[in-house]
């Protein structure tokens, strides 16, 4: 996996969460689909925390092998 394959992960995570957000209804976030939206929002804010871990770990091994 190269830099740009991750940045298009995260664009996308970006956009379930926006996706995500909308599906919430605030008054009840537990209920029918606002759980599963919920579930949708986390599981997209994982992608992208992996994806940085990802791309700084890239980053620690490029200085280690100069």
């Amino acid at each position: 996996m190269n830099k740009t394959f991750a940045v298009i992960i995260i664009i996308l995570a970006l956009g379930l969460i926006a996706y995500n957000v909308t599906m919430v209804d605030f008054n009840n976030p537990i209920q029918g689909d606002s759980t599963i939206a919920l579930i949708g929002i986390v599981a997209s804010l994982c992608a992208i925390v992996l994806m940085l871990i990802f791309m700084t770990s890239k980053k620690i091994d490029k200085k280690l092998k100069k």
